[in-house]
């Protein structure tokens, strides 16, 4: 099991990324939470199997209206308790 946080920038506010990671992430059991931050980005924490998160990133990217530009990643210690994804 890894964790990782993403920073992704350019249009993924107020075009459903979050409802799709949501979605994404109840889909294939991964833990987490996802938000908006004040700067227009979006950060994801994500936990699970390489596989499972690779999906999870292809999943919310291919959004309709969601125009990914840059994602940074950071791996990050997991959290063994955590349970579900949350949209913060």
């Amino acid at each position: 099991m890894v964790r990782y946080r993403y920073v992704m920038t350019g249009d993924v506010q107020g075009v459903g990324l979050r409802y799709r990671a949501s979605h994404a992430a109840y889909a294939l059991r991964l833990t987490g939470w996802v938000r908006n931050e004040f700067d227009d980005s979006v950060t994801v924490e994500i936990q699970g199997s390489e596989e499972e998160i690779g999906k999870f990133l292809e999943f919310i990217g291919n959004g309709s209206y969601v125009r990914i530009k840059d994602i940074r990643k950071e791996k990050i210690p997991p959290v063994p308790e955590e349970s579900g994804f949350h949209v913060r």
